[in-house]
């Protein structure tokens, strides 16, 4: 009987680890791999006319750079862009990131499959004091978004260079010349602040299902 309960006390903590990775991570990838969500801001942002390139090579080159990024085996391009090496540096450095957060989505997808699986097999439901993981994984994920959106919301281009400095420490080539690096004409930091805005709604809505969810679990359950 011990040996069960502490089955069922170590899977249910290793879900509602599985899961908050799952909900982060998902969340990061929505402006990665929703490529239409950067197709529409061509037209409104004006980037056509600013950049000096029609729409069609605009969407080339952010596709072969969202290729490059996502893609294994690709070499960086930007079309008919030019770019610099070391604005092609700062975008190898991106690819590490965004290969740690495909893998990590894909390493939590599978132990919450893997915890599923064990469930049916061994006739138990994954608990914590009397509730589903995904209630817990949910409160912990909605904190993030909550917390760095506020911050932001004060000083987004303070937010920005924060963010920059944890995640490439000690690099500058992130800070791109447009007559070298011309990627970044058609990359606004307004874009970059709809990506935020994306990823915490997108974190806000999969915690709120998650929570939602065991409320009415239990609701259901009692009655």
């Amino acid at each position: 009987m011990n040996g069960k309960k502490y089955l069922v006390t170590a899977a249910s903590i290793l879900l509602c680890i599985a899961l908050f990775f799952f909900i982060i991570t998902f969340s990061i990838g929505l402006p990665i791999y929703v490529r239409p969500f950067y197709y529409a801001h061509i037209k409104p942002m004006e980037l056509a006319e600013t950049s000096g390139y029609t729409g069609d090579e605009i969407i080339a080159a952010y596709n072969e750079v969202l290729d490059y990024l996502t893609l294994p085996g690709k070499d960086f391009s930007a079309g008919e862009m030019k770019y610099s090496e070391e604005g092609a540096a700062h975008f190898a450095d991106c690819k590490v990131l965004f290969d740690l957060n495909v893998s990590v989505l894909l390493a939590s997808s599978l132990v919450i499959c893997a915890i599923k699986v064990l469930e049916r097999i061994k006739g138990f439901k994954c608990r914590l004091c009397g509730h589903r993981p995904a209630f817990f994984a949910g409160i912990a994920a909605v904190v993030l978004p909550v917390v760095i959106g506020a911050l932001a919301a004060t000083d987004f281009d303070r937010a920005f260079v924060v963010f920059h400095s944890l995640f490439f420490p000690g690099k500058d080539n992130w800070i791109f010349d447009p007559r070298t690096d011309e990627i970044i004409n058609v990359l606004p930091q307004d874009f970059f602040m709809h990506c935020a805005i994306l990823i915490g709604a997108g974190v806000i809505i999969l915690s709120a299902a998650f929570i939602i969810y065991d409320i009415v679990d239990k609701k259901q359950k009692r009655s």
